[in-house]
């Protein structure tokens, strides 16, 4: 009878025989013949060297499930290792299920191999299209961090990561290590990671690739690991790896076991492996000269000019050779049967895991009616509001009404005090797992607000909840969010390509609030004043990022219910958490959010001579402040205020918009009309550029200009004041001959002064004038 490691060996040889293969022919895939140029694809891509690994891994990994029925899910770090994934999905029989011609026959072989690295064929890095995946890896560092988000309150699951030496080196990777100190064993599964080291890079050795025994131990058990090292020649690393995967499998569910008796675990050590392998393993072991396997020349295409060179063809057929694939597969019964007996049963196999299909597992949110947090508005501006507190309600009550199903978490890197969501705390805590001292506040090992000074872990995590078929979102300062501006973009890309793949269904809408926004910063200084991610969200093609800029509570609570329904979208809510004027009813802004902008009545006259628009609380604000102002010099100008709430509904025939009859009706089709926007006016610029002579549209918004300051002061050097947008409309209005010469003048030398005073009264006293602090929109007579 045929041992595990046998199987395991087989099953291995086949799927290192598939990945060269998918990297270099384009015919002859059974090497029924000796290979010709003509069989060479006419460009070769592909990366090779991790390939082996993760093969070794994926079917060591097969005979454990099999043994012990075991849910495991396995998200691979290094994504440039596509072709291995493919292989081991082709051998277990999930490939065909999603792409009918990838048969275990000859055609199979060819269809899988052909179309690799190929123009509308396969891809050349993990991706939406391959079953069982949620992570692309083709940036590096956020596999660990999207492991540990799949298994929160998914107590039966054990997410299997593999990470490359290489990606263990980016910052995101190595400060997810201690996301082990935010899972509680009693109600959440529990991440394996395997840290594969084959010691090289693209054209250098690894960091970890050159430690010690020693020195990886001390630092993953530092790190709160138990680790166990895998390593040594082909005779002895394969019963390793089997026995070290016995001993982690019965370590977890010992450490499960414990802590669901207890209900909690402090400090629970949990098991990885270190896993030596070399780089290339299998592979051709020297060419030209040179070493390639056990060296970083074993990364991408061994033999990149095979197509041409006689050498280096030859050495690619000597390779192919070494893996006896005859003995592995037969033209008419497909693979051996020593193959075909190690893969798991369907519902088990790794590429068919439910928590890779979101959509599979996902239940809705059980979500309160807004009006339970929303306030009455008896007088547009009259009275106060923080949109965050209102969020921090609104949120409260999400969690209390999802208590049982346990599929929501707010994401916050050390700021939910900060940003006003603290009433969260009345029915949940922070999750730590580590010792609690009895000072400590909001801590417990069962809390859903993750919490962790690292936006790269946070994301990581949310990616990883909502992915597995769960629901999240993300807050964060607004200046820090462009920390992690290329994993949203990474994201935007997979979700984009998902909604492209019909078997990828529907996942909940990735939420993101921007709060603590720059222009209330001035206590902060320059470097927490950047709205800069604003404009790499907006560049988004299509409609599948929304960047909402609610101008008060009540709007940014319809906002948020909207975006917690959603799905497959990634939507943004840009608010701040001041105690800011309201202006709208539930009712109002329901209507704005439909419509993307409204014209504000309140603050309107018929037949205008300019359109104010405000995009952003703290702007809208300094738009309605420039209307009392200007009527209170000028009452003749006649203003309209509008509001917009996406930035999109300014582009005709948009997804947000109904038509350009909409937008003219709105901003009219030939006044001038003045944007005072929350983030940088270039950002905006583009949106106008299809109207009617957009020559007339002026944008102000932030223009990097700050420092340690005062609020209204952040206005002023930016441009953006009531003062600023006042001296533009009296400009125009000479120019109108609404005004004459001398009064236009006059008005603008007012507002010069008016700024002066304000510039040294800050100097002399630190804080803003009152009739700046203490200014409110208040006309019952409208």
């Amino acid at each position: 009878m045929t041992t595990p490691v046998e199987q395991i060996k087989k099953f291995v040889r086949a799927a290192n025989y598939l990945v060269v293969t998918q990297i270099h022919l384009q015919n002859n895939y059974l090497l029924e013949r000796k290979l010709e140029f003509s069989d060479i694809k006419p460009r070769l891509i592909g990366h090779w060297g991790t390939c082996p690994g993760i093969n070794f891994v994926w079917a060591n990994l097969n005979y454990i499930i099999k043994k012990t029925q075991a849910n495991i899910m396995f998200i691979l770090g290094p994504g440039h290792g596509f072709a291995a994934i493919q292989a081991n999905l082709f051998i277990d029989g999930t490939l065909s299920k999603y792409y009918p011609l990838a048969l275990p026959t000859p055609d199979g072989i060819g269809y899988i191999s052909k179309n690799f690295s190929w123009p509308y064929g396969f891809q050349s890095h993990c991706n939406p299209t391959t079953p069982g995946v949620i992570l692309e890896g083709g940036e590096l560092g956020y596999s660990l961090a999207t492991a540990y988000g799949t298994v929160l309150d998914n107590p039966d699951l054990i997410t299997v990561c593999l990470v490359g030496d290489g990606e263990a080196e980016t910052g995101p990777l190595a400060t997810a290590w201690h996301l082990n100190k935010y899972v509680n064993p009693a109600t959440s599964g529990v991440v394996l990671p395997i840290l594969h080291l084959n010691g090289y890079k693209i054209s250098g050795p690894t960091v970890f690739g050159r430690m010690t025994v020693g020195e990886l131990n001390s630092l993953f058990y530092g790190y709160g690991y138990h680790p166990y090292l895998v390593e040594g020649e082909d005779e002895v690393i394969y019963d390793k790896m089997l026995d070290a995967l016995d001993m982690c499998y019965q370590e977890i569910r010992t450490i499960k076991l414990r802590a669901e008796k207890k209900g909690e675990m402090v400090t629970p050590r949990y098991p990885m492996i270190i896993l030596r392998t070399k780089k290339g393993w299998t592979g051709i072991k020297e060419l030209h000269g040179q070493k390639i396997e056990d060296n970083c020349l074993s990364h991408q295409v061994v033999v990149p000019h095979a197509k041409t060179d006689q050498v280096e063809l030859e050495a690619l057929n000597d390779w192919l050779d070494l893996y006896h694939f005859g003995e592995l597969f037969d033209k008419e019964k497909g693979f051996c049967e020593d193959i075909k007996n190690l893969v798991p049963p369907e519902n088990l196999r790794i590429g068919e895991n439910k928590n890779a299909y979101g959509s599979k597992v996902r239940q809705n949110l059980s979500l309160p009616d807004i009006k339970s947090c929303a306030e009455e508005v008896p007088v547009a501006g009259g009275y106060g509001s923080s949109s965050m507190r209102r969020i921090g309600q609104y949120l409260t009550s999400v969690f209390e009404l999802n208590k049982e199903q346990r599929n929501f978490r707010l994401f916050s890197p050390d700021e939910t005090y900060s940003n006003k969501l603290d009433e969260v705390f009345k029915t949940t805590s922070r999750p730590f797992v580590w010792p609690i001292m009895e000072w400590d506040k909001d801590l417990s090992s069962e809390g859903r607000v993750m919490e962790m000074l690292s936006e790269h872990s946070l994301i990581g995590m949310m990616q990883g909840y909502i992915l597995s078929g769960r629901h999240g979102i993300f807050a964060s300062y607004e200046a820090f969010v462009q920390i992690v501006g290329s994993m949203i973009d990474q994201y935007a890309k997979f979700l984009k390509i998902s909604t492209q793949t019909p078997w990828r269904g529907q996942v909940s809408s990735f939420n993101i609030i921007l709060t603590s926004s720059g222009w209330r910063q001035e206590h902060n200084g320059f470097s927490h004043q950047n709205p800069g991610v604003i404009g790499d969200l907006l560049e988004k093609q299509g409609d599948l990022v929304n960047v909402y800029f609610p101008p008060d509570g009540n709007t940014t609570l319809v906002c948020l219910r909207h975006s917690l329904e959603a799905t497959n979208r990634i939507n943004v809510i840009v608010c701040g958490k001041t105690f800011e004027p309201r202006y709208l009813s539930a009712q109002e802004a329901e209507y704005l959010y439909s419509h993307g902008l409204m014209e504000w009545k309140f603050a309107s006259d018929g037949n205008p001579d300019f359109v104010l628009v405000g995009i952003g609380d703290y702007m809208v604000k300094e738009i309605l402040a420039a209307i009392d102002y200007i009527k209170s010099k000028a009452p003749n100008i006649k203003l309209r205020c509008v509001d917009v709430l996406q930035v999109r509904a300014l582009v005709p025939n948009s997804p947000f918009n109904a038509s350009m009859e909409n937008f003219d009706e709105l901003l009219t089709s030939d006044k001038p009309v003045i944007f005072n926007f929350h983030g940088n006016p270039e950002t905006l610029k583009p949106y106008l550029l299809e109207h009617k002579d957009p020559g007339r549209f002026s944008v102000h918004g932030y223009i990097e200009n700050g420092s340690i300051t005062t609020p209204f002061d952040m206005q002023v050097r930016n441009k953006t004041s009531r003062y600023h947008l006042a001296m533009e409309i009296f400009e125009l209005s000479q120019k109108c001959n609404i005004l004459d010469e001398g009064r236009a003048r006059q008005l603008i030398a007012e507002c010069n002064k008016k700024l002066d005073e304000h510039r040294a009264y800050i100097i002399q006293y630190g804080v803003d004038p009152p009739e700046i602090e203490e200014w409110q929109w208040v006309r019952p007579g409208k």
